[in-house]
């Protein structure tokens, strides 16, 4: 093969790993194709948790062609049986004899390994080819065993004038319905959705992935994913009328003893405080990423989005801005501490723009440490 094949079959590995951006997590999104005679003979993606993995997959519809074929695979291949089995195993045992590889499992029970146990059995390992775009198909992945944190989105909305509420609360709806549907997307694609108590008092979200607004492949799967459901309650103000308290995904993290809320079935975890008596969110992360969140969707008030800037803990924004007008008196995008110097003002890229209905939506990246 040559380099522009390995790619050409690299980038369609690609787009079969894209097939389980909503639904395979908190596994991984992982693509295969195997390749014999310069012709496709099969094809595989991981489309959610305990089911097949990708390698499988394209095995399976290969049969017993897969014998003298390469596999091109988005994330090395498993070195050991999990909820299934090994896929380094499955492809040694197929006759596959080449393995081209996008990029290295982080996963500290398989970094490597599974490329020594192909190489051990005489297949030829090449790669890593396209490591960019494999790696942001999982950051999350990616992010939790490099640093045990997970990847963290940063979604907000506002006006032209970068307001988020009116005086007195209110903010539904700032964007239209198109934007609001692209937010599913961006639920659909995390393993845990974050908010403040003050959120729920002020808007009683569902913060739900709903199978009807979510325009993807596998939208009831989409849907039905375990995802945790993250209130911030410090002082167990939520409440009782709260449409989140009807979630068994929910998790309310608090900063004292819940015994002022025992009658609520929601899981409680308590967690430490910072220096200004709120909840500690490096710790909140830390916790989420034990518990497999990798990408966590933040959707809360300025406050709370604040502090999360402040701290140099946002990966990704996604900012809507809808073409409105709110007022000098109205709420701002952030509420930060002061900055006195330019240096120290948080600088972002910006890696997308694009109007979604009436609306626009801008995603950047933090561009330096401040």
């Amino acid at each position: 093969m040559s380099a522009s094949d390995d790619a050409k079959f690299m980038s369609l590995a690609l787009r079969e790993a894209e097939r389980g951006l909503y639904t395979a997590h908190p596994n991984p999104r992982v693509g295969c194709v195997l390749v014999k005679d310069n012709e496709i003979i099969g094809k595989g993606f991981h489309l959610q948790t305990g089911h097949g993995h990708a390698e499988a997959n394209a095995l399976q519809e290969a049969g017993g062609d897969a014998a003298g074929a390469t596999a091109y695979v988005t994330l090395e291949p498993c070195s050991f049986k999990g909820r299934t089995p090994s896929c380094a195993d499955a492809l040694i045992k197929a006759g596959v004899v080449r393995v081209v590889y996008a990029m290295e499992d982080p996963h500290t029970e398989n970094r490597g390994l599974g490329f020594t146990k192909l190489r051990n059995a005489g297949l030829q390992v090449d790669g890593p080819i396209l490591e960019q775009s494999a790696r942001a198909l999982n950051p999350g992945h990616i992010r939790k065993f490099e640093t045990k944190m997970p990847y963290v989105r940063l979604k907000m909305a506002m006006s032209l004038d970068g307001k988020t509420a009116l005086k007195n609360g209110s903010s539904q709806w700032i964007t239209g319905p198109e934007a609001r549907r692209d937010v599913q997307r961006l639920r659909a694609k995390s393993s845990a959705i974050v908010t403040g108590v003050q959120t729920v008092i002020d808007d009683n979200p569902s913060l739900s992935v709903r199978q009807d607004e979510i325009d993807v492949e596998f939208p009831q799967l989409a849907s039905e994913v375990d995802r945790q459901i993250v209130v911030l309650d410090p002082e167990k103000r939520i409440p009782l009328t709260s449409k989140l308290l009807s979630n068994p995904n929910l998790l309310l993290v608090t900063l004292n003893d819940p015994k002022n809320t025992a009658h609520l079935s929601a899981e409680q975890v308590q967690l430490a405080a910072d220096g200004n008596r709120r909840i500690d969110l490096s710790a909140l992360l830390r916790e989420l990423a034990k518990r497999d969140c990798n990408e966590v969707l933040f959707e809360c008030g300025a406050t709370l989005a604040g502090s999360l800037v402040s701290n140099q803990l946002v990966d990704e924004f996604i900012i809507y801005i809808a073409p409105k007008l709110m007022g000098h008196t109205s709420l701002s995008l952030l509420k930060m501490g002061e900055i006195v110097l330019m240096d120290e003002v948080p600088e972002l890229d910006i890696t997308d723009i694009r109007q979604i209905g009436s609306d626009i939506r801008i995603s950047a990246k933090a561009q330096r440490k401040f």
